[in-house]
C-alpha cells in the first residue's frame, strides 16, 4: 500500500494542478478578456472619430489626441527616466555590505526578496510612475496649445510691462513645468534615499557616519535642484502677484498689485530667490565638500528669511505703513485695477449718463405727448416667454411627445406690413420622456424628431388673451413661408436615434393621419460597416445595434444633439452661453448658440465666477453656462454658432476680430472658424447680443461703473441686481430683451435691458441697456442711466410692493382669482421715459380647468401716481397719463382738493372729509418715502374712503340745494 505520509514531492503533489485543457481554457478566457477590454478602449476612440468626421471638425480630434499623446509620453518617459536612473543611481552607489549591524541584517532579507527581481520591480514602479505623471500632464493639453500659439495682446501690464499675453499663456505654462519638477524632483529624492537606505547608503542607527560620500553627494545634487526649483518660483511669484487674488476693503475679489505687494512682497521675492540660488549651490557644492553642514545652514536661514522677510515684514507695512492711510497708499492701484477690469471684461466703453427718474408732465398737453412717447420709445412686451410655454405647449403642442423648451426665445421677424416684430418663438421638439409604448424600435426608430417652429406676437396677445399666433399648426403655416421643419436636433434630443434605414419614422399625425418618413439628410454616422455597428454596440451598451434588421447600410446613428453640447465638442476651448435659441434662416431652422473665451490670468482685473454670476431666477440644468473655467476675469463674445436642426451641421463664426485669445485657438486649430464676413445677412438680422455675457458685464458695472479710485474705495456709489419681485426665490431679476429708445438715440433699437438698486435699499439706482441688434452699428454698446444718489423713484420690488399694497388693485385681481383660478405676474419691465420711468407688468391668469395662463390684465405705474390695472396696455397708459377718452386730468396721488370741486369746500362734511383725505394723502406720501408698502396700502384705502364720504356729501348737498332753488322740482 501506498505510505500515507509520502512527501510532498510526491506524486500527490500533483493532485491539485489544471490539467492541459483547462489551462489552455484558461489562457484563451484570460486572452479574449484582454480583447475585449482593448475593443472596449478602441470603440470609444473610434467612435469619437467617426463623430467628429461626420460634423467635419475631424481637425478638432486629431489635433487634441495628438497634443493629449505627445504630453502623456513626452512627461512620462521623463519622470519615468528620471526615478528610474535615480533608483538605478542609488543601487550603483551601495557601499560593500562588510560589517553587518543590527540595522543591515533586518534589512537583509527584504535585498534578498527583491534581488532576484529588482530588475521587474525598478521597471514596474518607474512605468506606474510614469503612466501617473503622464495621465496627469496630458489634461494641460489647453495650456500647451495656449503657449505654443499665444499671440500678444498688444497691451502691458502697469508693473512689469510685459505683453498681457504673457501671464494669459506664458506664465501658466511655465507654472506647470514648475510644478512638474517640483513633483519629478521629489519622487526621485523620495526614491534614491529609500534605494539608498536599502543597500546601506543611510543608516539611522548603525554606529560611525549616517551616509556614505556617494549617498551624501546624491541626495545633495538633488536637494540642490529642489532649492533652485524653490529659487524659480520666487521669481514668477513676482509676476504672480499681477494676477493674485486677495481682499480690499470694501472690495470683491480684487487682482492685481497693492501697495503692499509692490513695496513688501515685490523685493521679498527678489531677495528671497537670491537667497534660493546661494542655498542651492551650497548644495551642489556637497560633491566637493562631502558634508551637508554649510547646505543644512543656508537651508534654515532660507527658511527663516522666508518667514521673517516673506511674512512679517509685509504684514509690518500693511499693519503700520498702509493700514492708518490706506486710501492714499491705494489709490494707485486702485485705479490700474479699474483700469484693467473695464478693459477686460469689455465695459470700458460704457456710457454713464445722470437721469431724473422724477420727471414728471405738468400740463395737458405736456401729459399727451407723454403718452404719445410711451407708444414710440418702447415696443413693450407683453407676452412673457418665461410664463406662456404652457400655452404654447397646450395649443400647440397638438401630440402628447412634443413639447416646448421652457423658458421660449425672444426674436424679431418681419410682420406683414414689412415693420421688425418682436417675436416669442419655440421649437415643437420631441420630448423622449413622452413616447408612447417605450421599446427600443419607438424609442430610437420610430420616435426621431419635432416638427416646425411656433412664433407669436410679443407685444399683442388675442382679445382671449391667449398668444395671438404668427406661425403655428402642424406642419406649421404662417409668416415663415416654406421651411425644413423637421427638428432631429434640439434642447430635447437627449438620445440617440438610427435613422434612414429600412424602419420608417413617424413624421407627423395630423387627423388621425400618420405621416411617416425616411431621412435623407447627410446628419449623423453611417451604421455600413459591422466594425462601425459592433463599436457603436459597445459604446451604447446595446447588441441589438449589432444584429438588428431595422438596420441596414444605409442607416445613420445620430447623437451628442444638443446645441451647446455639438458646439462645445468641436470647440473645447470654448464657453457655451446658456440659451442657445432657434431661428429660421435661409428656409431652415438654426439654432443659434453664443461662445466665448475665457481667461482667469488678465493682470489686475477682478476675477468673477461665472455660474453664480450668470444664475438668475429663470437660470435651471438646461439653461446654465457651460464653462470651461469657472473662475474668470477676462472674457469676450468671440464667436457666434450655428447648429443645423435637421441635420446637425455646425458652424463657428468669428465674432470678436481682435480677441488675441480666439486668434490663439484659430491658430491652434487652423480651418475650424470661419471669418466674420461668411455670416449672411439672413442670420445677421437675427444675432443679438448673449445674456450670459450681459449678465457679466452688470454684476461687473455694479461696482466698476465707478472710475474714480476714492468713490470706488468707499463703495458709497455701489450697486446691486435686483431680486426678481414676480418670485419668491431671492435670486436675481433676469435680464429682458425688448425694441426701446434710450434717451440718447433717436429711433428703437432691439436692446437688452436691467436695472440697479443701490445696496441695502429698494429704491432705483440706475438703468442699463446694451444694443442687441448685431446689424446696428451701435451693436454691444452699454448705456447706463445713473439716477440721483437722493433718488426716491421705486425699484422693482418696491414697484412690486406698490402694485400689491394698492387696494383697488387688490380687490380686482381678488374678483379674478374666484374659484381655483390663480394669478400669474409676467416680466415686469421698466421704460426710461422722458426723464421718468414706466413700469409695466402683464398679469396672466390660469383659470380653472385651464392649464395654462392667458394675459388678463395689464399693470402700469408711473412716477408718484397710483399704478394702473387695465385690461388693455393702452387703457392703463392712458389712464396713468390722464388721457383717456374721459379727458380726466392726472390719476395720480395729488392732493384730495385738486380732485375736488372748489365749492366743495363750503360744506362742513365735505370739508371735514378732505381734511381727513389731506391727512391720508400725507401719511401715504410719508409711507412711500419711507418705502413701507403695507403703511401706504392702508394710507391710500383711507383717501379713498375719505373722497367717497366728501363726494356723497357734496351730492347731498347739490340734492338739497336743487330742492331750494326757485322752480327747481329736484327732478
Amino acid at each position: 500500500m501506498p505510505d500515507r505520509g509520502a512527501s510532498p514531492s510526491g506524486p500527490r503533489s500533483r493532485v491539485g494542478r489544471p490539467s492541459r485543457r483547462v489551462r489552455a481554457v484558461l489562457v484563451t478566457l484570460g486572452v479574449l478578456a484582454v480583447l475585449a477590454m482593448l475593443f472596449i478602449m478602441f470603440s470609444g476612440i473610434w467612435t469619437d472619430w467617426l463623430w467628429y468626421r461626420s460634423v467635419r471638425y475631424s481637425s478638432v480630434f486629431t489635433t487634441t489626441l495628438a497634443t493629449k499623446l505627445g504630453l502623456f509620453a513626452v512627461f512620462g518617459v521623463i519622470m519615468a527616466v528620471a526615478v528610474g536612473v535615480n533608483v538605478w543611481l542609488a543601487h550603483r552607489l551601495r557601499p560593500p555590505l562588510s560589517a553587518m549591524s543590527v540595522e543591515q541584517q533586518s534589512l537583509d532579507r527584504y535585498r534578498m526578496a527583491v534581488a532576484p527581481h529588482k530588475k521587474w520591480v525598478l521597471l514596474a514602479v518607474t512605468v506606474l510612475i510614469g503612466l501617473v505623471a503622464g495621465a496627469s500632464s496630458s489634461g494641460q493639453w489647453r495650456t500647451w496649445l495656449q503657449w505654443v500659439n499665444g499671440v500678444p495682446f498688444g497691451t502691458t501690464d502697469p508693473q512689469f510691462h510685459l505683453d498681457t499675453g504673457f501671464y494669459t499663456f506664458d506664465l501658466p505654462w511655465y507654472r506647470f513645468l514648475l510644478s512638474f519638477g517640483f513633483a519629478c524632483v521629489v519622487l526621485c529624492l523620495a526614491a534614491a534615499a529609500i534605494t539608498h537606505y536599502l543597500y546601506g547608503g543611510l543608516r539611522l542607527t548603525s554606529p560611525g557616519s549616517r551616509a556614505t560620500a556617494a549617498a551624501t553627494g546624491h541626495l545633495s545634487v538633488l536637494l540642490g535642484l529642489f532649492v533652485a526649483l524653490k529659487a524659480v518660483a520666487y521669481w514668477l511669484d513676482r509676476y504672480g502677484l499681477a494676477v493674485k487674488s486677495s481682499e480690499l476693503k470694501n472690495t470683491d475679489n480684487w487682482t492685481g498689485l497693492r501697495y503692499v505687494d509692490a513695496n513688501a512682497y515685490l523685493p521679498a521675492k527678489t531677495i528671497l530667490f537670491c537667497i534660493a540660488v546661494i542655498c542651492a549651490l551650497l548644495f551642489f557644492a556637497t560633491l566637493w565638500r562631502r558634508t551637508w553642514q554649510l547646505p543644512v545652514i543656508g537651508f534654515g536661514l532660507m527658511v527663516l528669511s522666508a518667514v521673517l522677510i516673506g511674512g512679517l515684514y509685509p504684514w509690518i507695512v500693511q499693519k503700520f505703513e498702509v493700514g492708518p492711510n490706506e486710501l492714499s497708499k491705494e489709490r494707485p492701484y486702485i485705479q490700474k485695477n479699474i483700469d484693467a477690469t473695464r478693459d477686460a471684461y469689455g465695459i470700458a466703453g460704457a456710457k454713464v449718463s445722470d437721469y431724473n427718474g422724477n420727471k414728471e408732465p405738468k400740463t395737458d398737453a405736456e401729459r399727451a405727448r407723454v403718452r404719445a412717447d410711451a407708444t414710440s420709445t418702447a415696443s413693450i412686451r407683453l407676452l412673457d416667454p418665461n410664463v406662456v410655454s404652457p400655452a404654447f405647449q397646450q395649443q400647440q403642442g397638438l401630440r402628447g411627445y412634443y413639447s416646448f423648451a421652457g423658458p421660449l426665445d425672444v426674436d424679431r421677424y418681419t410682420d406683414k406690413a414689412g415693420q421688425e416684430q418682436d417675436t416669442v418663438i419655440g421649437l415643437r421638439e420631441l420630448n423622449p420622456k413622452e413616447i408612447p409604448d417605450h421599446n427600443w424600435i419607438n424609442d430610437h426608430f420610430k420616435y426621431t424628431h419635432g416638427y416646425g417652429a411656433v412664433a407669436a406676437k410679443g407685444t399683442d396677445t388675442k382679445s382671449s388673451g391667449d398668444p395671438d399666433y404668427t406661425e403655428s399648426d402642424l406642419p406649421t403655416e404662417g409668416a415663415f413661408g416654406p421651411y425644413q421643419q423637421r427638428v432631429y436636433y434640439g434642447e430635447k434630443s437627449t438620445q440617440y436615434s438610427i435613422v434612414g434605414g429600412p424602419q420608417k419614422e413617424l413624421d407627423y399625425s395630423n387627423n388621425g393621419d400618420e405621416k411617416s418618413f425616411r431621412y435623407d439628410g447627410k446628419g449623423g454616422v453611417s451604421l455600413d460597416n459591422p466594425l462601425n455597428r459592433a463599436a457603436y454596440a459597445v459604446a451604447f451598451n446595446e447588441p441589438q445595434i449589432l444584429y438588428s434588421g431595422a438596420i441596414s447600410d444605409k442607416s445613420r446613428i445620430m447623437y451628442n444633439r444638443t446645441p451647446k453640447q455639438r458646439v462645445e465638442s468641436v470647440a473645447p476651448w470654448l464657453t457655451i452661453d446658456g440659451d442657445a435659441y432657434p431661428a429660421v434662416v435661409n428656409h431652415r431652422i438654426q439654432w443659434v448658440v453664443d461662445a466665448y473665451t475665457t481667461s482667469d490670468a488678465y493682470p489686475y482685473s477682478s476675477r468673477t465666477t461665472l455660474g453664480d454670476t450668470t444664475a438668475d431666477s429663470l437660470t435651471n440644468g438646461q439653461r446654465a453656462v457651460v464653462a470651461q473655467q469657472n473662475q474668470v476675469n477676462y472674457i469676450r463674445n468671440s464667436v457666434k454658432a450655428t447648429v443645423d436642426a435637421y441635420d446637425g451641421t455646425v458652424k463657428l463664426y468669428q465674432w470678436d476680430t481682435k480677441d488675441p485669445v480666439l486668434k490663439t485657438w484659430m491658430k491652434a486649430f487652423p480651418g475650424t472658424v470661419e471669418p466674420r464676413s461668411d455670416i449672411g445677412p439672413d442670420l445677421m438680422d437675427h444675432l443679438r447680443y448673449p445674456q450670459d455675457m450681459f449678465k457679466v458685464q452688470r454684476q461687473m458695472l455694479a461696482q466698476y461703473h465707478v472710475t474714480d479710485p476714492d468713490t470706488f474705495y468707499s463703495a458709497g456709489e455701489r450697486w446691486q441686481v435686483p431680486a426678481d419681485p414676480t418670485k419668491k426665490t431671492g435670486e436675481a431679476v433676469p435680464p429682458y430683451y425688448l425694441s426701446m429708445k434710450m434717451p440718447d438715440q433717436k429711433a428703437r433699437t432691439f436692446s437688452l435691458t436691467t436695472t440697479y438698486t443701490p445696496r441695502n435699499t429698494g429704491l432705483l439706482g440706475a438703468y442699463m441697456s446694451v444694443d442687441a441688434d448685431a446689424s446696428s452699428s451701435d451693436y454691444g454698446t452699454i448705456r447706463i442711466l445713473k439716477l440721483p444718489s437722493q433718488t426716491t423713484v421705486p425699484g422693482p420690488q418696491q414697484v412690486q410692493s406698490k402694485f400689491n399694497g394698492d387696494g383697488k388693485i387688490a380687490n380686482d385681481l381678488n374678483l379674478l382669482k374666484r374659484g381655483d383660478s390663480e394669478i400669474e405676474y409676467g416680466n415686469l419691465l421698466t421704460i426710461p421715459l422722458d426723464g421718468g420711468l414706466v413700469y409695466v407688468e402683464p398679469v396672466y391668469l390660469r383659470g380653472a380647468g385651464l392649464n395654462y395662463p392667458r394675459l388678463e390684465k395689464v399693470l402700469v405705474s408711473y412716477g408718484d401716481h397710483d399704478p394702473v390695472l387695465a385690461d388693455t396696455l393702452d387703457e392703463a397708459l392712458n389712464a396713468v397719463f390722464g388721457t383717456d377718452s374721459g379727458g380726466s386730468s392726472d390719476t395720480g396721488t395729488e392732493p384730495p382738493d385738486k380732485q375736488t370741486g372748489g365749492s366743495a369746500t363750503t360744506n362742513p362734511s365735505v370739508s371735514k372729509a378732505l381734511e381727513d383725505a389731506e391727512k391720508a394723502y400725507d401719511a401715504a406720501e410719508k409711507a412711500r418715502i419711507d418705502g413701507d408698502w403695507k403703511a401706504f396700502g392702508d394710507a391710500q384705502k383711507d383717501i379713498k374712503a375719505a373722497l367717497d364720504r366728501a363726494a356723497a356729501a357734496q351730492k347731498a348737498a347739490g340734492r338739497s340745494a336743487g330742492k331750494q332753488s326757485p322752480g327747481g322740482s329736484g327732478e
